[in-house]
């Protein structure tokens, strides 16, 4: 694992280049940071400076290398980089709220951006005219669309709202697109169709409330859908005719983000500071957790009794640890974002987390299977 603190600010949201040599981040402002690896130093070297409001979502395309933003101003920008600069090019939403997340589909010829007037915008560009245009998803949203991704078809959409719901939509744009072929979802995809949507508290129990749903992920097929809400609970549905859920209610705090890292696993990250491995059983049907993979340094207070804690810090004359003693976490703060870094969500190797903190931590599927192992988590 490598630890990387880019700013005393929080990081509100991440992404990478196509060959991870460079990063878009906002220090939970109205700017976007673009670093550049030199070495084993992160040097700065673009600012993206055009939102009033705060950056709630970044997206940067690989092949095209355009990158869009979005952020409580109502506005998305599609920046490309001219020579030495990068250029805005204003998308006109035609929302009232603040978007809260922006996503490219696969073929980047559109994308989507959810946001708190209980719609998503599903933008494309306009040859005729020279412009960005949009296309609106509205029913049956209830409230703020907090997530979203893109199935592999380049059609689906999977969106996670604080309705508690976690629906997948047709994002179908006959003027960008060819028809869509049938997938496990469904066959016919007007724009807007809803071809999945989660039980009022699926993945919480029978009686549970529910919460929102934080984060969304199509597995590397698309068969698979992955869901986490604030009720500390970790869905997944397998789609098919009748479309069957899964889920577990772990006992870590809300998860924030999710990922598939291969086509029966997934790591979430949070509230709890570290990233941990889920595990689904196809044939089972059943979702199990896997174990921290923050496997927490050796230190003098780790395999010692409660007993001799309370006495260790009775001598001390003291009952408070600062934050940075207490956690044993690389992250000292939540963990705000997930993104895959090598391998892809069918065989993922390394993976990424950017936090609360203003750090950001390079994580390898490799050596964390073999510590986990070492000390007997999984």
């Amino acid at each position: 694992m490598a630890y990387h603190s880019f700013l005393l600010e929080p990081i509100s949201c991440h992404s990478w280049n196509k060959d991870r040599t460079q990063i878009a981040l906002c220090p939970n402002n109205h700017d976007v940071h673009i670093y550049k690896k030199d070495g084993t130093k992160w040097t700065k070297i673009h600012e993206l400076k055009e939102h009033n409001g705060q950056v709630t979502g970044i997206d940067w395309a690989p092949d095209s290398n355009r990158i869009v933003t979005c952020g409580t101003d109502r506005n998305a920008y599609v920046w490309s980089l001219k020579g030495e600069v990068w250029k805005p090019t204003l998308v006109i939403l035609r929302i009232n709220r603040a978007a809260r997340c922006v996503s490219w589909s696969p073929r980047e010829n559109k994308f989507a951006v959810g946001s708190g007037s209980r719609l998503i915008s599903i933008c494309y560009f306009e040859q005729e005219n020279d412009w960005w245009v949009c296309k609106h998803i509205k029913k049956p949203i209830r409230s703020t669309v907090l997530s979203l991704d893109w199935h592999p078809n380049n059609v689906l959409l999977a969106a996670g709202s604080s309705d508690f719901k976690c629906r997948v939509f047709s994002a179908y744009i006959k003027e960008v697109e060819e028809k869509p072929g049938p997938t496990v979802w469904g066959s016919k995809m007007p724009f807007g169709e809803v071809l999945f949507e989660s039980g009022p508290s699926a993945g919480a129990g029978e009686g549970a409330g529910g919460g929102w749903v934080h984060g969304v992920c199509f597995s590397h097929s698309g068969n698979r859908l992955a869901w986490t809400s604030h009720d500390s609970t970790v869905a997944i549905a397998e789609g098919g005719k009748t479309s069957t859920i899964s889920s577990l209610s772990s006992e870590t705090l809300p998860l924030l983000c999710v990922s598939f890292i291969t086509e029966n696993s997934l790591v979430a990250a949070g509230h709890d500071c570290y990233p941990v491995l889920f595990v689904y059983d196809g044939a089972k049907g059943s979702v199990t957790f896997g174990g921290k993979l923050d496997v927490p340094k050796q230190t003098s207070q780790r395999g010692i009794s409660a007993r001799e804690r309370f006495q260790n810090l009775d001598r001390r004359a003291t009952s408070s640890e600062t934050t940075e003693q207490g956690l044993e976490s690389l992250h000292k703060n939540s963990i705000s974002q997930i993104s895959v870094l090598e391998g892809g969500k069918m065989k993922c190797s390394k993976f990424c987390t950017t936090g609360m903190d203003g750090g950001m931590v390079i994580w390898d599927v490799k050596s964390l299977e073999s510590a986990m192992k070492d000390l007997k988590i999984v």
